[in-house]
């Protein structure tokens, strides 16, 4: 009697095994057929002058895998549990993005647009339904004209290209931009773009006069063509919501023949504490000119052995003459005590390798290497402050650092130019009335599930202990720093997209999904966290 159950059970066992076979089979079959009716529309669409086929990779092209983690930037999302995408297409032309928007769109394929492969949460690569990458990074023109102090630069550039680029035309011309050089254009403005010289000239969006896009009708079209409401969002609303962007108008910004840089660095037992407290009193109130970073990271001390402390150190740009710097440091932020040979004078396209602490500041041509000379894995989140934290609030949060031992804080000081800017002028929101933002950060070399929960966890404990002291309803972030904590759109309703919407972009997301509603309805560009069309509103 009791061998009759045993016969089903392993009879039903074997008819599970064989349906999940046969679903398997079914579901790899499918995304085959759906793979091989997107590379056949790719090259009816090709154009003979400009053929498609050399920019085409499928898994089973040898060189598959190599194209697809040349740009990860985040090894969390480099694992063989990845989602990988059905087809990989590197645009050697801007025919070849039209032609990859259409096909995607004609068969139903979710399409995923990497430009330096920098976003943090892995969003421009890795998608949980069938995709494709569209890759950007053979799309890297840059035309300067210093006459008129603009710049055309395709969305596949660095900027450490676009700086470099700069400097060879003029000694006395910038761009405010961020301080990595690898990070592709593409993403980097279309999040607002942020850097060293933002309280001078606010951010890189804020500097944007033109740009060349191809729509969800795989139309290439100018400022002109597009419409100043589309214009507006791709400037600080994420791009990849709206639109493909091929090209950026930039406009030039004066910068002197010579910058001052210094770095200064003092842990807790050296005072950090009180200077933390007056760097938050003056920061966002310095001379345009003159930005002062602030990093927070847990360091070991030797005496007694094993024992934590919290190393602060101030990290500065100005722009200007060590003389005039040392003059304002004295009257804005004595304490610190700044001297004549903690400050170094420099070009300003070497003061970009200077802040990535690279040790040759005049070997200018790193500046042209895409690729990081190293990757890990790593966790970002960020957060604005409003009010100054009090002294005690500091010494509760050296606490939480400390122990945690692996993630710091980047502060980024607000005001000059960035109090100026309106915050409906463009999608970023977060101007006057911030002091400084937060960036947390967490690196780990070491691969594993249970080493990236720990370095998670911390990192999420440290951004709890900061909620009395950072901005509220909503808590705000920075889209550039990429967090799907904050919230994902898994059913592309108006609902889920105001969660994460309404703290990257405040009172304007609702412009932005009328936008999105008019240029994109039927959603076709969309992912985790992107701007939903005002008919997903389940309210009708």
């Amino acid at each position: 009697m009791k061998e009759q159950p045993a016969k089903m059970k392993a009879a039903a066992s074997a008819i599970l095994s064989a349906l999940s076979i046969f679903f398997i089979s079914l579901s790899l079959a499918s995304s085959q057929s759906i793979q091989d009716k997107f590379v056949q529309c790719l090259c009816k669409q090709s154009q003979s002058s400009n053929p498609i086929a050399g920019a085409i990779y499928t898994p089973n092209n040898a060189s598959f895998s190599s194209v697809l983690e040349s740009y990860v930037r985040n090894l969390r999302f480099m694992t063989p549990e990845t989602p990988k995408p059905l087809v990989i297409v590197t645009a050697l032309h801007e025919s070849h993005v039209q032609a990859t928007v259409v096909c995607s769109k004609s068969v139903g394929l979710q399409i995923r647009i990497r430009s330096g492969g920098h976003d943090y949460e892995g969003l421009s690569y890795v998608s949980s339904v069938p995709f494709v990458i569209l890759d950007m990074f053979n799309l890297r023109g840059i035309d300067i004209n210093v006459r008129d102090e603009s710049a055309w630069v395709q969305a596949g550039a660095s900027l450490g290209e676009v700086y470099y680029r700069i400097a060879e035309k003029s000694p006395v011309h910038g761009f405010p931009a961020g301080v990595c050089p690898t990070l592709g254009v593409g993403g980097h403005f279309t999040g607002g773009g942020y850097g060293n010289m933002m309280r001078k000239y606010g951010l890189s969006v804020d500097n944007i006069i033109d740009a060349k896009v191809v729509d969800a009708s795989g139309r290439i079209l100018d400022r002109a063509s597009m419409g100043e409401d589309l214009f507006w969002a791709i400037r600080g609303g994420g791009a990849a919501s709206f639109c493909v962007v091929l090209s950026w108008k930039i406009k030039l910004v004066p910068v002197p023949e010579t910058v001052t840089v210094f770095r200064v660095d003092k842990t807790l037992e050296e005072g950090a504490t009180d200077l933390v407290v007056k760097w938050q009193q003056v920061a966002d109130r310095l001379d345009d000119d003159l930005f002062i970073r602030l990093m927070l990271s847990p360091e070991k001390i030797g005496s007694p052995p094993g024992q934590n402390t919290i190393q602060a150190s101030f990290v500065a740009m100005f722009l200007g003459q060590t003389e005039r710097l040392l003059q304002l440091m004295n009257e804005s932020f004595p304490e610190l005590g700044l001297q004549k040979k903690d400050c170094i004078k420099m070009r300003w396209v070497e003061s970009v390798l200077f802040w990535i602490n690279y040790p040759n500041v005049s070997s200018t041509d790193v500046l042209l290497q895409r690729i990081p000379k190293s990757e890990s894995f790593l966790k970002r989140k960020s957060d604005y402050v409003q009010q100054p934290i009090p002294k005690a609030g500091l010494e509760a949060i050296w606490k939480v650092m400390m122990e945690a031992e692996n993630v710091g804080m980047n502060w980024n000081p607000y005001g000059g130019k960035m109090s100026e800017i309106l915050p409906t002028a463009t999608p970023f929101p977060h101007r006057a009335g911030n002091i400084f933002k937060i960036q947390y950060g967490s690196n780990w070399k070491k691969p594993g599930n249970e080493v990236a929960d720990n370095f998670l966890n911390w990192t999420r404990k440290l951004y709890e202990a900061m909620t009395p002291y950072v901005s509220k309803n909503p808590r705000e972030s920075f889209l550039n720093y990429r967090d799907i904590d904050i919230g994902v759109n898994s059913n592309g309703t108006l609902e889920e997209g105001r969660v994460y919407g309404s703290k990257y972009f405040k009172e304007n997301f609702d412009r932005l999904v009328d936008v999105k509603t008019q240029v994109d309805p039927d959603n076709f560009f969309s992912y985790e966290q992107s701007i939903p069309t005002r008919s997903s509103d389940c309210r009708g």
